[in-house]
């Protein structure tokens, strides 16, 4: 039983939250605490152009005596994005995670954003794959099968 990214979508939700390049990091941050989220996606005419995350704004704002007031998302966005495939599995998701050490991954298909993962959704879904294999063995083992 391996859970693909788009399974994980179909049980969350497709939700993106985003702002611009040219964004406020004050709005910025007021958007992931609205949302409860702790990145958005950096969008440029319908294009991923990166990711700004809590991280972002302690190293890059807070640690850096800048203004979140008079910085710009672009000023500290993650460029480089590192993105999944809705026909991925979890498995290449916790890869990603561990081998880049991110904590949120943009599902992009044909080239557009559709969704966000974050390292929880993830664990969460590993975790849950490995209880139901337990179950299952239990199952097999009791002869309840």
């Amino acid at each position: 039983m391996t859970t693909t990214v788009r399974q994980i979508l179909e049980n969350k939700g497709y939700s993106i939250h985003s702002v611009t390049p040219d964004t406020w990091v004050i709005d910025a941050i007021k958007l992931m605490a609205e949302a409860s989220v702790g990145a958005l996606l950096v969008m440029d005419n319908d294009q991923v152009a990166g990711i700004v995350s809590e991280r972002d704004y302690t190293r890059k704002v807070i640690l850096n005596n800048r203004s979140s007031q008079n910085t710009r998302v672009r000023d500290i966005m993650t460029s480089n994005v590192v993105s999944v495939r809705p026909d991925q599995n979890i498995e290449d998701c916790l890869v990603m995670i561990s081998g880049h050490q991110i904590r949120h991954l943009p599902v992009v298909e044909n080239g557009m954003a559709v969704g966000m993962l974050s390292v929880m959704d993830v664990v969460k879904t590993i975790i849950s794959e490995k209880e139901f294999i337990i179950e299952q063995l239990e199952n097999y083992i009791s002869g309840a099968v």
